[in-house]
């Protein structure tokens, strides 16, 4: 545990990173790993990952990233995307294959299909990119942490412009669309921000306990 909380004390968003620095194979596939275990909402994983590599085309995305220059830097940058179409054939998908792992009897599973068929078809599709964008935040948090415990530098990123994103990295043409973005690598030495004291509330300001004694 306490490994755990000194990875948690020692990452922060990255301001600069070194583009020198680059991720190995292993590291890479740690993540895209940690990524399809996290827990989502059904199970249904309505959350892609886009591994992007390629200097030329994460230069061109700095300009739709307001400037933030972690993009062109990074070894990598991963995009969360989520699916723009949670409709009965994703979730006879999943059903597909929750039967292909586990073995289960499309019986006992039939009641929770049609409840997500009538559950998602009731919802407009603003309430389904909300619920969707929440999984990929889930994702995120998880990484944020995996990336902290693999000593792997990393800076969480709301601030860019997604049907840019799209357009260029071909997301609307998959059906998807970015909602949060990670470069990832390694930080540069002279970034001011590696060395600051990390600003948080008190415990007693930030945790609330109701225990029954």
């Amino acid at each position: 545990m306490k490994q755990t909380l000194d990875a948690l004390k020692w990452r922060y968003a990255v301001k600069k990173f070194n583009p020198k620095g680059v991720l190995s194979e292993a590291q890479v596939t740690r993540l895209k790993e940690a990524f399809n275990l996290t827990a989502t909402s059904y199970g249904l994983q309505p959350v892609r990952l886009l591994v992007l590599r390629d200097r030329g085309l994460q230069q061109q995305l700095v300009d739709h990233a307001y400037g933030q220059k972690q993009v062109a830097d990074a070894s990598h940058v991963l995009i969360f995307c989520i699916e723009t179409r949670i409709d009965r054939e994703y979730i006879d998908t999943y059903f597909e294959r929750v039967r292909e792992v586990r073995g289960t009897d499309p019986e006992i599973l039939e009641p929770f299909r049609q409840n997500l068929v009538r559950d998602f078809g009731g919802k407009t599709p603003e309430a389904i990119r909300i619920w969707a964008t929440h999984q990929a935040y889930l994702a995120l948090g998880n990484l944020l942490t995996v990336c902290a415990l693999e000593g792997i530098d990393a800076c969480p990123m709301e601030g860019f412009q997604p049907q840019a994103f799209d357009r260029l990295l071909g997301l609307d043409q998959q059906g998807l669309t970015s909602v949060l973005a990670l470069p990832v690598g390694f930080r540069a030495q002279d970034d001011p921000f590696a060395g600051m004291r990390k600003v948080r509330k008190d415990l007693g300001d930030s945790i609330i306990e109701h225990i029954v004694k």
